[in-house]
């Protein structure tokens, strides 16, 4: 082994011994020691661009509503997006939502287990898809996303720019412990969180970076807005505009009703 991957274990697992999250609630396996792949589902979906801190209250609570696979596919949208308040991203809410539909009508209510049938769920492409491979089912999928990245970079790339996430690739299939992949992973997770608390954000070095948009005053702001609202009542046209006061409402309603997030009953928007 050389002194650069010798290095890397070296440092991973010294960080995930002393520091790791080990608490996580979706780290934590049945009362058999098995990991209920409907659920880490649930966690992958919620932790896409939301920090841990805002998806652990949620995660508890959306499984309290939605224990099942099939009574999440069983449930009304509306009663779905009321849960994720808070979350943002509601598109996330909706292929979660499709996803367990697909997952009951197709798969008779199992997650699949192969990256092929992962990604043909809503919502679910292949890195996501290697999350759900790695955590529910302890499979030595090969898989990318930002903390992940951050520590490939440090170790392999710090004096490198424009970095291709196809370079990182063969240094995860090297260290990837394939006995433990999702142990692997939690490591990875937690000490990529520290590199960047340390080190800054080394995903710009990356050509896959792409700087997050302000929230503050933008469409996705909005749009949230909107579901906020209407998840609490039924509104008018009026209702939301003295609520929200922005000129693009117009074509926000448009493109919620467009991806069927919202609907119109009479002159009222509803969930």
């Amino acid at each position: 082994m050389n002194t650069q991957y010798q290095d890397f274990y070296e440092k991973l697992w010294a960080y995930y011994e002393t520091h790791g999250r080990h608490d996580l609630l979706w780290r934590q396996p049945e009362p058999n020691g098995s990991f209920i792949s409907y659920k880490i589902m649930v966690s992958e979906i919620m932790l896409q661009q939301t920090q841990v801190s805002r998806v652990g209250p949620k995660y508890t609570e959306f499984l309290v509503r939605f224990p099942t696979v099939r009574s999440l596919a069983e449930a009304p949208l509306g009663d779905v997006l009321r849960v994720w308040q808070g979350l943002g991203y509601n598109r996330r809410a909706k292929f979660l939502w499709q996803a367990a539909q697909k997952v009951v009508n197709d798969f008779d209510s199992v997650l699949p287990n192969t990256e092929v049938d992962l990604v043909s769920l809503p919502g679910i492409g292949r890195n996501t898809a290697g999350a759900i491979l790695a955590y529910a089912f302890n499979k030595p999928a090969v898989f990318i996303e930002t903390n992940i990245r951050t520590v490939y970079i440090h170790h392999f790339f710090a004096d490198k720019q424009g970095i291709d996430d196809k370079d990182l690739i063969p240094h995860i299939e090297r260290t990837l412990d394939t006995d433990q992949p999702r142990v692997f992973y939690w490591a990875l997770m937690d000490y990529g969180t520290y590199l960047k608390q340390e080190k800054g954000n080394l995903n710009k070095l990356s050509k896959s970076y792409v700087k997050q948009s302000k929230f503050h005053g933008s469409k996705r702001q909005v749009r949230g807005a909107v579901i906020r609202l209407l998840s609490q009542n039924s509104l008018t046209y009026a209702d939301l505009l003295n609520a929200i006061q922005d000129e693009r409402l117009d074509i926000i309603l448009n493109d919620l009703l467009a991806e069927g997030l919202i609907a119109k009953s009479g002159e009222s928007y509803v969930l």
